[in-house]
């Protein structure tokens, strides 16, 4: 099938994930697989619902559950127009870490529809990941279903990308010989932007400024709302109110998750020396990479595949999942995140301007995620 064309591309395989029996059914085990051998098991299991692990898929399933309203770049479009999005990620958990995936598209928006519906069909998963679901909903959707299910949720556009850019940086600062006192300006203060603030001051790199469509977020704001407060709190940093372009006047490091072609390269000459420009917004970045250059960053990275450093989250997910899945870990922590971070920056021995990420392709990484999740089972 050769074909550069998405929409054919899509018409010709009429979805990218299959469901397939392990055992081909014959006479003999059809009643083993189904009934009335299937009923032995079901009893077992009811006796003990431990043993739901043991004798079914659960702890190698993962529901992807979206409401379609912060979907790619393209807004809230719908159930519907994210279940491509959705059947792309299973694919993603087969290919590159043996998970089984199932899309779950809800035709609701309402926070407390959604936690109910993941709440009643979370006994037949092992995982839940949420995905495209928009700020400042997706917040407390994940908080109350991590706290409410034994069983661990992860908001990949949050967390996903937010480990990913400090393994980035991690690199960057390793190969710029700066360090954890680097003053870093955030443009985008939805779920990821706010989610890359909380790592990074976890991690030690609380000198950062965030900016949302109204400019830089500070105290002398009464326009912004508790999440964005909470995390601006969190910051060391003199944030005064005002453009965020404006901010990068002594700047080290310039991360984007906000809209295309919010920069120039004027505007990246205001930084200092070897900066670091993380532009992340899809498909067209904050500022293109030749732009970024030109204002004289050192290193740059976008989230797409056609330039280098792809900042992504589907770098982080199969492997969080098979670690998180495997070890039976039904919370995920900052520490966890942050070791994930370090084991995909650690893959990358050398950074160069060139490469301070792993490609999703690179098979290190799946199994280095995985090992560095595992070292928290208890």
């Amino acid at each position: 099938m050769k074909t550069t064309n998405p929409i054919k591309f899509h018409e010709q395989l009429h979805g990218k994930i299959v469901v397939s029996s392990k055992q081909k059914l014959d006479r003999d085990n059809l009643s083993l697989a189904y009934t009335p051998g299937v009923g032995e098991v079901s009893m077992a299991v009811a006796k003990d619902k431990d043993k739901i692990y043991g004798l079914t898929g659960k702890q190698n399933i993962v529901a992807i559950v979206t409401d379609g309203t912060a979907v790619l770049g393209l807004g809230n479009i719908g159930p519907e127009a994210a279940l491509p999005v959705m059947e792309g990620k299973a694919a993603i958990f087969a290919e590159f870490a043996g998970v089984n995936a199932v899309p779950i598209c809800l035709d609701t928006q309402d926070t407390e529809e959604i936690i109910k519906t993941v709440k009643n069909i979370a006994p037949a998963f092992g995982g839940i990941n949420l995905e495209d679901i928009s700020a400042p909903r997706c917040f407390e959707i994940e908080t109350r279903l991590t706290e409410e299910l034994d069983i661990p949720v992860f908001h990949d556009d949050q967390h996903g990308t937010a480990i990913v850019v400090l393994a980035g940086l991690i690199n960057a600062i390793r190969l710029t010989g700066k360090d954890k006192t680097v003053k870093i300006i955030i443009s985008g203060a939805g779920a990821a932007g706010l989610a890359i603030a909380n790592i990074l001051a976890a991690y030690g790199f609380t000198n950062y400024c965030i900016c949302d469509s109204k400019g830089v977020i500070s105290k002398d704001r009464d326009d912004i709302n508790g999440y964005k407060k909470t995390t601006t709190s969190n910051s060391s940093a003199s944030c005064p109110v005002g453009k965020c372009a404006d901010s990068l006047k002594g700047a080290d490091v310039l991360i984007g998750v906000s809209q295309p072609n919010q920069f120039t390269a004027d505007d990246i000459k205001k930084m200092n020396r070897d900066a670091i420009v993380f532009a992340m917004a899809n498909p067209i970045p904050e500022i293109m990479p030749d732009e970024a250059f030109r204002g004289g960053a050192k290193v740059v990275a976008t989230g797409r595949s056609d330039f280098p450093n792809q900042i992504n989250n589907a770098l982080v997910f199969p492997g969080l999942f098979r670690g998180l899945l495997d070890n039976r870990i039904s919370k995920v922590t900052t520490e966890i995140k942050i070791a994930v971070a370090e084991a995909i920056a650690d893959i990358i021995e050398k950074p160069t301007a060139e490469e301070i990420i792993p490609s999703i392709f690179n098979k290190k990484v799946t199994k280095a995620i995985a090992n560095s999740v595992a070292k928290f089972k208890k």
